[in-house]
């Protein structure tokens, strides 16, 4: 029999291990690449029990590359099964596209992080059936059921309601990076350092020389501390965006005197820039 080749492929790297200096560890990566189970998952080399048996051949917290358009919906369910039970720290992350059955292995990672130029999709499952009045009835019938199998995966990754997965389901909804994160389909973006391991040549450093305080306010530096920075652009970035540009344009009006009587009666409103911000940070939560 013609040898099949298999969707994933494993590659191991030796790492000193932090715990235990002088000592090394081994850090899998898994890459998950093209139609899952395109061939057959009856063939030997494609079975969700021979991928098992390679997950379970080691330990340690491990990576996931995943670029696929999806396939086969009920290996793609074992894939995720297998990767929720798995002891260590599962991270996927998606370097160029997660679509169809690959967005629901996608959901079994402890964390989940998209390229700023990769995409992720969500639809109704599809089958093909032939048959009487009766058959295609029960067709329509088990393809609800696969429906709220998948609902129940995007439910526990993101906690939207089943009502708002099933119409992101129904419209076929294309997500980039932002979308994603800001849906909670993913966790975050992708730095250019971590794509594929790599390092920047040389890293920046982006601590305020010591003749050089930081004068940023509380809540920007607040806001560093809980957002990382990325190429995200999402309804709250946009906000946090307008917040701080109404704050400097009142900042920098307040320490100048007004050249006006018309703009003293705008300016001299009598509350702070400080207040101003709290007011602005408590809307952005709403947003």
């Amino acid at each position: 029999m013609e040898k099949r080749n298999k969707f994933w492929r494993w590659a191991r790297n030796k790492l000193t291990d932090s715990a235990n200096p002088g000592q090394e560890t081994e850090e899998r990566t898994l890459f998950l690449d093209g139609t899952i189970a395109e061939e057959s998952w009856f063939d030997d080399d494609v079975t969700p029990a021979l991928f098992r048996s390679e997950l379970e051949s080691s330990s340690g917290n491990i990576t996931i590359w995943l670029n696929s358009p999806g396939g086969d919906c009920f290996a793609a369910a074992q894939i995720y099964n297998m990767l929720r039970d798995y002891k260590g720290k599962v991270t996927i992350k998606i370097d160029g596209l997660a679509a169809s059955a690959a967005s629901v292995i996608a959901m079994a990672g402890d964390k989940v992080l998209m390229s700023p130029v990769s995409m992720l999709m969500i639809h109704n499952p599809s089958t093909v059936a032939m048959g009487s009045t009766d058959e295609m009835q029960k067709a329509i019938e088990m393809l609800d059921e696969v429906k709220n199998s998948i609902v129940n995966a995007y439910q526990t990754k993101t906690g939207l309601s089943r009502n708002k997965l099933s119409k992101l389901m129904d419209e076929e909804t294309w997500m980039n990076a932002g979308k994603a994160v800001e849906l909670h389909f993913a966790d975050g973006v992708i730095e250019r350092s971590s794509l594929y391991g790599r390092k920047p040549e040389t890293e920046p450093d982006e601590t305020p020389a010591e003749d050089e305080p930081d004068e940023r306010s509380t809540s920007e530096k607040e806001s560093d501390e809980v957002e990382p920075k990325s190429m995200l652009f999402s309804r709250y970035r946009a906000a946090a965006a307008m917040n701080k540009k109404l704050c400097d344009y009142c900042r920098e009006h307040s320490e100048k005197p007004p050249d006006n009587e018309k703009q003293a009666k705008v300016y001299n409103t009598g509350r702070s820039v400080e207040d101003l911000e709290k007011r602005l940070d408590l809307m952005k939560q709403f947003i």
